[in-house]
């Protein structure tokens, strides 16, 4: 009976082998080309094909050109102009005193230069000057904040991928060290000190981990393959990260308070700072619009001149000399009535005015949930980092003494069993908690707006 239970699990024990072989080799087959990177090339490559931010550099552009717009708009207005007509049938003549009518061929050449400049529009240059500018330095800050976003979803995965590496390390090497357990265990049924149902034992719990090994490769790869997605790497490209060591995370946040950290949060955050100027916006565009109840005084310059081909004189002469005419006034435009377009006007802005206080109001309370989120999950993470220090320490005393009592015949496989399978829990955890650590640190700095690229 002994031997048909042999025989039933040894196959059970290839297959499982086997396929966690082969789902292995099938993953190294895809990965076709390895991409070192560290954090920072990850980074880089992130803020250059990230979709959102690459918008919103494009979008920085039309900020930049509607500024440069409103600046001009305190010099004048200029304008050439040209045309050529001609005239076939009865024409006009003074002559000698009397108008002489005659049909002939006329050939005009007419030009001239207009200037235009707005002397007096109660501010509404001004206005558009201060509102422009602001809409186009909250553009460079919601940029910035876009840039952090694209760092923390770097490294919420790059950490992850670092983290999957370190449960498959913990996994093979718990592996390895039942291999060796079960070598030493079928040494002590030849030596009849050990029933052959412990090796049976064994050879069951080695073919359990090799389906969690697999298990653990097919997690990092996957998380590879996410991270690998979020750079938008080519499908055959497979990066190789650098490590990065989380046990030299600075605890550099215990001891504050949530009002403190949301003091700090209110000074650093660029989407708040980018809130603040848009409303500041918003309500000297509403201002500028409202300038278009008022009297408008502009100021103009218009030089005229033309060629007939009537006149026996030269081209030259007639358009530089003979008719060349200069106009120069002031024109004073006061507003009765204009189908209330102005206060349709006014009033869209208003509303985008309001709108953009509701938006300001929204982004302070999600800052403040941030942080106290961010802040409730960092304590979380140090009191568990310490706990599993203490965890690994006592699972490992734990195994080594079940494992003494095991080869001296006190202690039974199940509880050698249970010991190995609590020290890689153990293990686990801590692993686990030191990466989570080390990315809650990333998560507050993400919250009070301080992240920076520098791991």
């Amino acid at each position: 009976m002994e031997k048909l239970i042999k025989m039933k699990l040894l196959p059970m024990y290839k297959l499982v082998l086997f396929v966690g072989i082969s789902l292995i080799s099938a993953g190294n087959l895809m990965a076709q080309d390895t991409l070192k990177l560290n954090f920072q090339e990850a980074v880089d490559i992130a803020l250059s094909n990230n979709l959102n931010y690459q918008i919103q550099s494009n979008e920085m552009e039309i900020l930049k050109r509607q500024k440069q717009s409103a600046l001009a708009s305190h010099f004048p207005n200029a304008n050439i102009n040209t045309s050529f007509q001609q005239q076939n049938g009865q024409q006009f003549q003074q002559i000698e005193g009397e108008i002489v009518v005659t049909n002939v061929t006329n050939e005009i050449v007419a030009s001239g230069l207009s200037l235009n400049m707005p002397v007096f529009n109660a501010g509404r240059r001004i206005l558009d000057t201060q509102s422009s500018r602001l809409n186009y330095m909250a553009g460079e800050k919601g940029l910035e904040r876009a840039a952090q976003q694209v760092i923390f979803d770097v490294s919420r995965r790059y950490l992850q991928v670092l983290l999957d590496g370190e449960l498959l390390r913990i996994a093979e090497e718990n592996l390895e060290n039942q291999k060796q357990q079960l070598e030493q265990i079928t040494g002590f049924v030849d030596a009849g000190l050990r029933t052959v149902s412990d090796q049976y034992n064994q050879e069951s719990e080695v073919a359990r981990l090799e389906s969690v090994a697999v298990t653990a490769q097919v997690t990092l790869e996957n998380d590879l393959w996410d991270l690998s997605e979020y750079l938008q790497l080519e499908p055959t490209v497979i990066p190789q990260l650098s490590a990065v060591d989380p046990m030299n995370a600075v605890v550099s946040f215990e001891g504050m308070t949530v009002g403190e950290l949301y003091e700090l949060a209110l000074s650093n955050r660029s989407d708040l700072e980018q809130q603040e100027m848009l409303v500041s916006a918003a309500k000297k565009s509403v201002q500028a619009m409202k300038a278009m109840y008022y009297p408008r005084i502009n100021a103009f310059f218009n030089y005229n001149t033309f060629f007939t081909s009537l006149d026996d004189r030269s081209l030259r002469e007639q358009l530089l000399k003979i008719y060349p005419q200069n106009t120069l006034g002031l024109n004073l435009s006061i507003p009765i009535f204009n189908n209330f377009q102005t206060r349709l006007d006014v009033g869209r802005r208003k509303v985008a005015y309001q709108n953009q206080i509701l938006q300001k109001e929204s982004v302070d309370r999600k800052v403040y949930q941030e942080v106290k989120l961010a802040y409730q999950n960092y304590r979380a993470a140090v009191l568990k980092e310490q706990n599993t220090q203490i965890q690994v320490l006592a699972a490992e005393e734990a195994r080594n003494a079940v494992r003494e009592r095991f080869r001296l015949g006190l202690s039974n496989f199940v509880d050698l069993s249970t010991a190995n399978q609590q020290l890689v829990a153990a293990q686990a955890d801590q692993a686990q908690a030191v990466f989570t650590l080390y990315f809650q640190e990333v998560l507050m700095k993400h919250a009070l707006g301080t992240l920076d690229v520098t791991f």
